[in-house]
């Protein structure tokens, strides 16, 4: 039966259900594709014979909102939805966002802050000694103790605020399906600690081996330098192969357990993941309230990777999806295209093929797929591993298959692209085909600085790498004919960014003719290096100090430097010039940022006739070689005579 899972009773009767095995609580509104968490998850499980129901953004006030299907046989599965709840809900300042792409119309206000803990406390209310499994990407970046950028403070392991029995951290196909099957051969819940790629809590050690204690919870709060130096390990001990089970203890003798990572999945894996019945669309009920935008740039787009090796600091994928790339095969993607190319909406357009990083389609090392990644070192930064296998054959390959499809008229790629992976590529094939076939006109690239003191700690190649790769992408265009331009993804206040450091990517995008209509200010979510610097001040991979701007108006500053030509920022940059010493950016001058402080179109005009004047008496002199006086007099003879013929013509 190919059918959306039930949202409500009446759905269960349809399918002759009289009770379900789980019922799963999420924050998003329901969304039956395989670009959503819960979706994959819902239809795995219902591929191993459970009976699942949806219940989408349920009233957090009111304990019956959870109780429409009654009681589930097996257990409550949670999920915040596809973002972070604080992140969905706002800004990098702080302020609400103004919609909500996962809710039907953009409605804001139909889940709460914290959803994970707020939907686990009121399953606990209703139901105390139901099992409670929480997942998704609130859940597995907040898996153990965190920063939190909202409330700015440390909280503790959100399975123990959720009251929660156990955590899925990560895409946790294996993990779910292993527990579900665990709770349906009888075992309790509190006897399940043995599946990877979940966290559990405890009082006891005793069947825990092989295991790092980490700093307790106390020590955390208490210093600093004690949460730089747990992250860093949890960081280290993010691989299947290689990480070890860790253990972070707190008050009145609970322990928060981390099994290691759950296995990649292998590609027949991931072939039968993406295969499952999806509906592909959101919930027909949904139709009434203007439907749900984040369908709309997945809708048309294939996902043909997982990880990431890329190891970027402020990005939180090494602790969610891992660094090894596993991929799907062409005849499973090509089999989904079939479906998208029949859908009534589709117009000939693929919008995407990819993944974290499109241009990543097998892992960075052999060795990777027998002993994990290495732990003390990253396959790019600062310079590509020796060992780092650099090919896009079979990305290029899987791309001419699409094109060749009938009814595709264009396979677009808006995945990130990694530059650098494509600079050590010795082959252009891919970077000449990428340029021909599959780019909008614009290519959109993350150098997110120039800076190479920023680049450092933002775990980015240094700026020479991305000029080269601006130099060869303009001449394979030129070469192509093709008028295409880049979109330089950029980013304030970073930690190790300065004044000194924004002024100089102010004057890179001068020098250049870039004028960035976005720019994102550094965001600490949860679980990252970056965000580890922002909180600490130290960067947890050397345990050195590292600037951090804090302040708002500091942020702002640099911010503004970015959009310098904006004339609403005038104020914050003239400011962040004259803090920085940096006066000679004030003037006339090409060089300059900004002109001096209440310099009006007048003194321009002043400024602009003067330039005039020199133009003038370098044509009298050199050009006819008269005086500039009796040039200014044929000039102004000229000038009038000219004035008389179109007085005559008007009368005439």
């Amino acid at each position: 039966m190919k059918d959306f899972l039930p949202i409500c009773k009446e759905d269960m009767i349809k399918r002759g259900w009289d009770q379900l095995d789980f019922v799963y609580v999420i924050g998003d509104a329901y969304v039956d594709h395989p670009s959503f968490g819960p979706a994959i998850i819902s239809r795995i499980l219902e591929s191993e014979g459970y009976r699942i129901g949806i219940i989408s953004q349920p009233d957090w006030k009111d304990e019956n909102s959870i109780d429409i299907f009654g009681e589930p046989r097996l257990g409550f599965l949670v999920s915040a939805g596809n973002m972070d709840s604080m992140v969905n809900h706002y800004s990098v300042s702080k302020k609400r966002r103004s919609k909500d792409f996962f809710t039907p119309g953009g409605i804001m206000g139909k889940r709460p802050d914290h959803a994970t803990v707020v939907y686990g406390n009121l399953i606990r209310r209703k139901y105390k000694n139901k099992p409670v499994i929480i997942g998704g990407i609130e859940a597995s970046l907040r898996r153990m103790a965190h920063y939190d950028y909202w409330d700015d403070c440390l909280k503790r392991s959100v399975l123990l605020d959720s009251q929660a029995d156990i955590l899925s951290y990560g895409m946790g196909e294996r993990s779910v399906v292993e527990i579900a099957d665990s709770l349906n051969s009888g075992i309790p819940v509190s006897e399940i600690t043995y599946v990877k790629g979940t966290v559990f809590r405890t009082k006891s050690l005793e069947g825990v081996y092989d295991y790092i204690t980490l700093p307790s919870y106390d020590e955390l709060c208490v210093d600093k330098i004690n949460y730089a130096k747990s992250f860093y390990t949890q960081y280290c001990n993010t691989d299947a192969f290689s990480g070890k089970c860790l253990v972070e203890p707190y008050p009145g003798g609970i322990y928060v357990v981390q099994n290691p990572m759950s296995p990649p999945l292998t590609t027949e894996e991931m072939d039968r993941v993406y295969a499952l019945p999806y509906m592909r669309n959101y919930h027909p009920v949904y139709e009434k309230d203007g439907g749900v935008d984040a369908i709309k740039e997945v809708k048309f787009s294939l996902i043909s990777n997982r990880g990431c090796f890329g190891g970027c600091n402020f990005c939180a994928l090494t602790f969610h999806q891992g660094r090894i790339i596993q991929t799907r095969s062409h005849e499973s993607i090509i089999e989904e295209a079939k479906i998208i190319i029949n859908d009534p909406g589709f117009k000939g357009y693929i919008h995407d093929v990819g993944g974290p990083t499109a241009n990543f389609r097998h892992p960075a090392c052999r060795k990777q797929l027998t002993k994990g990644v290495c732990t003390n070192r990253q396959c790019l930064f600062p310079k590509p591993c020796p060992n780092l296998q650099v090919e896009h054959s079979d990305y290029l390959s899987l791309l001419r298959k699409l094109r060749e499809l009938p009814g595709v008229k264009k396979v677009f790629i808006r995945s990130g692209i990694r530059f650098d992976y494509i600079m050590a590529d010795p082959d252009e094939t891919f970077f000449r085909e990428m340029c021909a076939h599959h780019i909008s006109g614009q290519l959109k690239v993350a150098p997110e600085h120039i800076s190479d003191v920023v680049l450092k700690t933002l775990g980015k190649p240094e700026n020479s790498v991305y000029r080269s790769f601006c130099k060869k992408y303009a001449a394979i265009n030129k070469k192509l004919g093709k008028p295409q331009y880049l979109v330089p993804y950029l980013m304030s206040s970073h930690p190790g960014s300065t004044l000194k450091e924004a002024i100089e990517l102010a004057e890179y995008l001068r020098d250049n003719h870039l004028s960035p209509e976005q720019v994102q200010d550094f965001y600490p979510t949860p679980s990252t290096i970056s965000t580890c610097m922002y909180y600490t001040g130290i960067d947890p991979r050397t345990m050195k100090p590292v600037f951090v701007e804090h302040n708002p108006h500091g942020k702002a500053m640099q911010r503004a430097l970015i959009q310098y030509k904006n004339p609403k920022n005038y104020d914050l940059v003239h400011e962040a010039l004259e803090l920085a010493h940096r006066t000679d950016l004030i003037g006339f001058d090409k060089k300059c940022l900004i002109k001096p402080r209440g310099a009006s179109d007048k003194a321009s005009s002043v400024n602009r006739r003067s330039n005039k004047t020199e133009k003038y008496k370098t044509d009298a002199e050199q050009k006819y070689g008269i005086s500039f006086e009796k040039y200014d007099r044929i000039r102004e003879s000229e000038k009038k005579r000219s004035q008389q013929n179109r007085a005559k013509r008007r009368k005439g």
